[in-house]
Formats: C-alpha cells, structure tokens, sequence
C-alpha cells in the first residue's frame, strides 16, 4: 500500500490550504493510499537550535514531537505539504520542520557522504500552496525552499498547485475547479507512487500526529 504524509502547515485549522490538502487527501484516498496526518499547529517543536547533535547519527538530539516525524519520513512514499504564503515563503509553523529536518540532510550528506546533485527519486511530493497577491514571482521562494526540503527527504517535487488572489477564511471553495484540482492531484500522486512502487514490508502507518 502506498503511504502518504499529509501535513497542514497553516496557522489556521480550516484555512484555504487546510481545505485544499483535505480534497487532496480525499483524491489519495479514494486511490487506495494510506494517509498520515500531521496538523503542525497542535505540535510541540521547537525550531532548530543549531548544536550539530545529528552528526553522530542523523538524528536530531531535541526532545520533542518532531521525533515521531522524522521516523515517518523515512517510511513514507509520498508527501503532500500545504502551507500559506507569508512574505514570499512558507509560514512560521512549515518553515520550523523544515529546518528540523536539517537532521536527514546531515545524515545524507554528512554521514553517508552521497554526492550532490539532480536525482530521479521515486519518492514523490506536492505542494500546495495559496497566497493573497497576484505577484508573478509570489511563489518563487517557497518553490525553491519545497525543493530542497524534499531532497534531504530523498523526495522529488513532483507537482506545485498554487492559487493566487486567496486571502479569506473559506475564499478557496469560490475560486473555479481549485478543489477538484487538488482532488485530482492526490488521486494522480498515488498513481504516479504506484507506477514505481516496491513493497517494503514495513508497519502500517499511524493515522495522525495530531
């Protein structure tokens, strides 16, 4: 069975990219995935402190509710990550497990020392984000840190949905074909999942940290 993360990084329980991650899920679903929640608001974690305790063995020494996570993204196939935009970028609570998974870079390129460079992983993410302009370059730093977020992850950004123009609580559902898009999107994730899936025979997956 295809596993998925679903992580809600907005400040708001039923913001516009909470309900499009929610259709997302529902497309996942429906394509036979199971779905991990993870609501970043309700966690407990702290950014990251920057005391290199991951060096010794790629995991990062803070006592927190991260823990659980990043054992889940060594297990999961698929990502779907929903985040706001504030200031051009991902908000507070996205950014912060962004920057804890430092961890798995460390361990990736520190300790098993893998070369850098484009991969072709089959491991899979989207990205699904609104913002409240309508700037052409508004999505351009979140794009590039989703990027390289996945690839500590030894995940490929497989899909963006963005909708510009979105500000209000609920605005979303107003603005043509948007949710089934990301239904549609979490229906294709599985499929491009199982076109290159291999049995790993680990534990089912928790369905949420919430």
């Amino acid at each position: 069975m295809i596993k998925i993360a679903a992580v809600f990084g907005s400040p708001r329980r039923k913001g516009n990219t909470s309900t499009l991650l929610n259709h997302a899920i529902a497309g996942a679903s429906d394509a036979g995935a199971q779905i991990t929640k993870i609501v970043l608001r309700d966690l407990k974690m702290s950014p990251c402190l920057e005391i290199y305790g991951c060096k010794k063995a790629g995991r990062c020494v803070i006592k927190d509710d991260y823990g659980d996570i990043e054992e889940l993204f060594q297990r999961i196939d698929g990502l779907m990550l929903a985040s706001p935009i504030f200031f051009y970028t991902v908000s507070a609570h996205t950014k912060i497990l962004m920057d804890r998974c430092n961890s798995l870079w460390v361990k990736k390129y520190w300790i098993d020392k893998r070369p850098f460079g484009r991969k072709n992983y089959p491991r899979k993410g989207l990205f699904i984000s609104v913002g409240s302009t309508n700037g052409k370059r508004l999505f351009d730093g979140a794009l590039l840190s989703v990027k390289y977020f996945m690839d500590a992850l030894d995940m490929e950004l497989w899909k963006p949905l963005l909708f510009r123009g979105i500000e209000t609580e609920g605005q979303i559902a107003d603005a043509p074909g948007s949710l089934e898009a990301a239904y549609d999107a979490g229906k294709a994730l599985v499929q491009t999942l199982a076109d290159g899936y291999r049995p790993d025979g680990d534990q089912p997956l928790p369905d949420d940290l919430q």
